[in-house]
């Protein structure tokens, strides 16, 4: 807790959103979709790589917020932190249910910018970072979103994780080297890294 003008805060800054939607408050559980949907979309379209399936764990997300709001306990975590592990558990669930294997093949898609080499470029540098991603081992792909695309700081990423920070920065360090490896591989041709 934190003291501002002799008050006392909470140091969870969704803490008064969350009481809000306990309460039922329409704008509250718009705000709290509005803060959070973007976040865990971005955290399921990098887990699973595919938007469709993305798109259904964030809304069974967005459920179980509205349905524990009133249950929710402060102090305990932060409630950042607990979506992020519920919004890892659901892709967790959907991988685990997948009975295709992924393929290297990249479908084709047309691009609409102003530029279509760099455009495609782009496309095929985010589908194969995207791959790599997809071939690590869960938990260094966790450690690797959390960090990087979800912008957490380690302790945060670690607390999500339910590990040590070590731990944490372990597979960091792991998944960091196997995507290297990964996409120094898939370099284009004509381009060296320089190193040997």
């Amino acid at each position: 807790m934190k003291r501002e003008a002799g008050l006392a805060t909470s140091a969870d800054p969704d803490e008064d959103l969350l009481r809000r939607v306990a309460c039922g408050e329409p704008a509250a559980i718009q705000a709290m979709v509005a803060r959070k949907l973007p976040r865990v979309m971005s955290l399921a379209s990098r887990m699973l790589g595919d938007p469709v399936e993305a798109e259904d764990v964030a809304q069974e997300a967005m459920l179980r917020v509205w349905k524990q709001a009133g249950r929710w306990k402060p102090g305990q975590a932060r409630f950042d932190t607990w979506l992020h592990r519920v919004s890892l558990n659901l892709c967790y669930d959907r991988l685990r249910r997948r009975k295709e294997v992924l393929t290297d093949t990249l479908p084709e898609r047309a691009d609409d910018g102003p530029a279509p080499d760099r455009g495609l470029l782009a496309m095929e540098t985010g589908l194969r970072v995207q791959s790599a991603l997809m071939r690590l081992p869960e938990r260094q792909r966790e450690a690797i979103i959390l960090c990087h695309y979800q912008d957490m700081g380690n302790i945060e990423a670690a607390k999500a994780l339910n590990i040590s920070v070590e731990a944490l920065e372990s597979l960091l360090s792991r998944g960091r080297r196997s995507l290297r490896t990964t996409l120094a591989d898939m370099a284009p041709r004509g381009r060296t890294s320089g190193r040997s």
